[in-house]
């Protein structure tokens, strides 16, 4: 079976550094559409103070490296997506503890315990449109796969169904966060965590050499 190797996931982790970098005022002016526009910044800073500190963050093991990235981005991501996405990676680490590679049914149980972490931080629920409703359906896909072990259709599957979410929820009136207090307002526009998990993804594929083009037009823009 395929191992997914710590150089495997530092090199994740940067990647996924310069898609939200690269993307910065995009994914605000997607949270100015029903939320207060900030999401793009937030996001940045905490992700632009992991490229800092990147050659101090302790590279030991998987659980070392990615419980210091959650420190980080609780301490410098703004808003709810700080303690949001601090612990995710925080749950992660927690899974990955002395760990130098794991399966990639280590890695789906890493994302269950971080969507678990979510909603028991945030109170949200699958359909209330944020970036659970992309993540729900990516651990669906890397479960299913997870005994085959192929890494790279284990990657296209997952891409695929956080784009699809972007579409699937765009309807749908937010429940959680800033965007919540709009109303049906929110409606009819997409969430700008789902569009960012979405595109981080998007941006793995790439980066590994596996073929696929979104279909979410704000994916394909981000990802352009």
């Amino acid at each position: 079976m395929a191992e997914i190797s710590q150089a495997d996931i530092e090199r994740a982790i940067k990647t996924t550094c310069a898609t939200v970098l690269r993307n910065e005022h995009y994914f605000a002016d997607l949270d100015g559409l029903a939320g207060d526009g900030d999401f793009g910044t937030s996001l940045a800073t905490g992700f632009r103070q992991i490229e800092k500190e990147w050659d101090e963050i302790p590279k030991t093991d998987i659980g070392a490296m990615l419980l210091k990235i959650s420190m980080i981005v609780s301490k410098h991501v703004g808003g709810s997506s700080g303690p949001i996405w601090g612990t995710g990676f925080m749950k992660a680490a927690m899974l990955t503890r002395g760990k130098s590679e794991i399966a990639l049914q280590d890695l789906a149980q890493m994302l269950g315990s971080a969507i678990e972490g979510i909603q028991a931080r945030g109170g949200a629920q699958l359909g209330d449109k944020t970036l659970l409703d992309a993540l729900i359906p990516v651990h669906e896909k890397l479960t299913a796969q997870a005994a085959g072990g192929d890494k790279a259709a284990a990657l296209k599957d997952a891409a695929e169904a956080a784009d699809n979410a972007v579409d699937e929820t765009r309807h749908l009136v937010a429940h959680r966060g800033r965007a919540s207090q709009v109303g049906e307002r929110s409606a009819n526009t997409p969430d700008p965590g789902i569009v960012a998990i979405a595109t981080i993804l998007q941006d793995w594929c790439k980066d590994c050499g596996v073929e696929r083009t979104p279909t979410a037009p704000e994916v394909v823009k981000a990802t352009a």
